[in-house]
């Protein structure tokens, strides 16, 4: 009897144990839903987003052409059409960005540098990196510094010809928006003026002609999505849309004197399903102790006769 008492005992500990990490789960998911909360501004019900962010989206326009007689000015302040980084021979990494954005388009930048560590590639000889400023008012000089520091993070400053940090005028930068799919808009800053931008992160793969070949969003690449979409798009091969989960910048609270990222709705949606899963685990195993328990009562019983 001694045996099956030690036995129920433990099996009791392990249904509170259980119970407890449900619970705390749960509490955790509500905790990280308040705090995601208090970083949404705007109007947003359910699981509508902010009014600011219905124009800011990624349409992933594969196979569209890029607008290749769009006319810049690069890092040192020349002249450029964006059909100078597209040879007919190599691809290319697009991305719209801006340089004084001050969160979103540093965390992307990052991004990419750390997958391209991996990708077994140069760029300037295998591929071409081209980073489009969508704020006109930002500056060749500008450009030149983000320019030196993604090359230096990259470790790599034998490869600086391959990386093209463009600024330019509204039409050149709507051509290129429009012919990405790329969705922004202007917002207020700190001072209240329209000096910054809602907008989410992409970067996209072009292929030697310079159409679109692939979308990569979010702030982390994969390096081996990276490495087959820059051989794909070197043969033009166009590829398939992807999981359109988007994270955005778009939001200034004077109160925190920053900005605030929008992924409540993917880390809300993963945890309550982590929370269902691990629920439906425990009461089955909770079902199958019960039964347990009513065994060994039995064979309890047999013992003592």
């Amino acid at each position: 009897m001694k045996r099956w008492s030690t036995i129920r005992k433990m099996q009791a500990g392990r249904r509170m144990l259980a119970f407890s990490l449900v619970l705390g789960c749960a509490a955790a998911l509500g905790a990280q839903v308040s705090s995601y909360g208090d970083k949404a501004a705007g109007t947003n019900s359910g699981d509508q987003l902010p009014t600011v962010l219905q124009k800011v989206q990624v349409t992933q326009r594969l196979n569209a052409q890029l607008p290749l007689d769009a006319q810049f000015v690069d890092e040192t302040g020349a002249p450029v059409t964006l059909g100078k980084y597209f040879d007919g021979k190599h691809p290319a990494i697009v991305s719209l960005v801006y340089y004084n954005c001050p969160m979103l388009c540093s965390e992307e930048m990052d991004g990419l540098v750390s997958a391209l560590l991996m990708v077994h590639l140069t760029p300037g000889k295998d591929f071409q990196i081209v980073v489009v400023s969508i704020d006109p008012s930002e500056t060749p000089e500008l450009a030149a510094k983000k320019k030196a520091f993604y090359v230096k993070r990259y470790g790599h400053p034998e490869t600086a010809d391959g990386w093209h940090f463009l600024t330019g005028q509204r039409p050149a930068i709507d051509a290129m928006a429009d012919a990405t799919g790329f969705g922004y808009v202007r917002v207020p800053g700190p001072d209240g003026k329209l000096s910054q931008y809602a907008h989410a992160s992409s970067i996209e793969i072009a292929t030697p002609q310079g159409k679109l070949a692939q979308y990569y969003l979010g702030l982390e690449y994969s390096s081996k999505d990276v490495l087959l979409g820059l051989i794909d798009a070197s043969g033009n091969k166009i590829g398939s849309p992807v999981a359109n989960i988007l994270t955005y910048c778009y939001h200034y609270d004077p109160q925190t004197n920053k900005h605030s990222l929008i992924v409540a709705r993917v880390v809300q949606l993963g945890g309550i399903a982590t929370v269902l899963s691990l629920g439906s685990f425990m009461f089955v195993m909770f079902r199958r102790d019960i039964k347990h328990d009513h065994d060994d009562d039995n064979a309890g019983g047999t013992d003592e006769g």
